[in-house]
């Protein structure tokens, strides 16, 4: 058994007993939580670094900047049509199961909320660009660093030989980040334990997380349905469709990536683990991977998006309010372009929430009906944004080898 394949089983075993512990010790298991900050801190050093060196290196290997918008409109085309594909998915099933029907609405909106009910479009178009990088650095907000990191790349292939001394600089910055990623990964097992153990615990360990799970039961199932659909038919489906890959092999080679983004909820903090995997074990070209997987990380969103429409729906049903077919097409049109503004960090789809429950006129309190499992379905759906990266990364990969080179 090679060292890779032991960490994995690792990984896996770490997320094992945390489900146990935090499980059956509920509020206890507070104690390790500590273990699961440090995994998830050691990741979010890494990500600016990561972010800014990777998309300088991954534009300068394109060479030539108009083979850049050609591989980045290929790029925005498929993460905008895959996250179209898994909104429509949600309002499918959300339609047929109406998981929403006869449930009591309890609970308030959370604070935040609130906060952010005056959140609009042109709020995350500003968003876009920073008036202090700093700043956004110390506050994760990757958007306008991916801006940033993005036109800086493409004015230094400008500059002749003072560009490519400053390029080289970059990627031995890359090299060494990745390196890094490697000695991070070795505390993947604890830290996974320690994220789950404590998140379920928080939650009130297995009994309390169970009765929560039996108020809202069915638009659990209709939200994890339309993500097991999304994950494992469409997703698999377009990487053997364009690429004539193995689905299951390259999800199998992913999987590490796939696990920290359970544990961790969050995109970002995934990134460096989803670049080792594509670049290393699925063997997606390294300037491919360095450009793609960046800004998937921050625009793709495919089950965040798909669970906000499947949530807006709920509301909606349960409230007794009955959406019609335009009123379901704003949602559509809502959920897939708020979803490109939201950061990939844990509980920044509240933002896009509030977004489209008020694109259909519906109460905001309504969150506060899915508080009590949203930490689960936040994992569950991070981990599907993470696999859409991953997949765009070999698509868009192929893609780019065919048309943009070729042509």
């Amino acid at each position: 058994m090679n060292s890779s394949n032991r960490l994995l089983y690792f990984i896996i075993t770490g997320a094992g007993f945390g489900l146990l512990a935090g499980w059956f010790f509920g509020e206890s298991m507070s104690s390790v939580a500590w273990l699961g900050t440090l995994f998830l801190n050691a990741l979010k050093m890494l990500v600016v670094p990561l972010v800014v060196s990777s998309l300088i290196v991954g534009v300068a290997g394109l060479g030539d900047v108009t083979k850049m918008g050609k591989t980045g409109a290929i790029t925005i085309l498929y993460y905008m049509a895959t996250t179209a594909v898994s909104v429509a998915l949600g309002l499918v099933f959300v339609n047929l199961l109406q998981p929403g029907v006869g449930v009591v609405m309890q609970g308030e909106a959370p604070e935040a909320a609130h906060a952010k009910k005056d959140t609009s479009f042109i709020d995350v178009i500003l968003s876009v660009v920073s008036p202090n990088l700093i700043q956004s650095m110390a506050n994760m907000e990757i958007l306008p660093l991916i801006v940033f990191s993005l036109a800086f790349g493409g004015v230094l292939t400008t500059l002749g030989d003072r560009g490519m001394r400053v390029i080289a600089f970059f990627e031995t910055v890359n090299e060494a980040v990745m390196k890094m990623v490697h000695l991070v990964l070795y505390l993947a097992p604890l830290g996974i334990f320690g994220l789950v153990a404590s998140k379920l615990g928080a939650a009130g360990g297995g009994d309390a997380f169970f009765n929560e799970l039996l108020k809202i039961g069915k638009f659990a199932v209709t939200v994890l349905l339309a993500l097991g659909v999304h994950a494992f038919v469409v997703l698999p489906l377009i990487l053997y469709k364009v690429t004539r890959r193995n689905p299951w092999m390259y999800m199998k080679n992913a999987v590490e990536a796939l696990a920290t983004a359970f544990s961790t909820a969050s995109s970002s903090a995934t990134l460096p683990v989803t670049m080792e995997c594509a670049e290393e074990k699925n063997r997606v070209s390294k300037r491919m991977a360095q450009f793609v997987l960046p800004i998937g990380a921050t625009v793709n969103m495919d089950g965040t998006a798909l669970y906000e429409a499947v949530a807006a729906m709920f509301i909606a049903q349960m409230v007794g309010v009955a959406l019609d077919p335009i009123q379901q097409m704003v949602i559509f049109l809502t959920a897939t372009l708020a979803a490109v503004g939201a950061a990939g960090i844990p509980e920044a789809g509240l933002v896009t929430m509030v977004m489209v429950l008020q694109s259909v006129g519906l109460p905001l309190e309504g969150i506060g009906m899915l508080l009590a499992i949203d930490w689960f379905l936040d994992r569950c759906r991070t981990t599907v944004n993470v696999w859409g990266d991953s997949v765009g990364a070999a698509v868009v990969d192929h893609l780019e080898t065919k048309y943009v080179e070729g042509g």
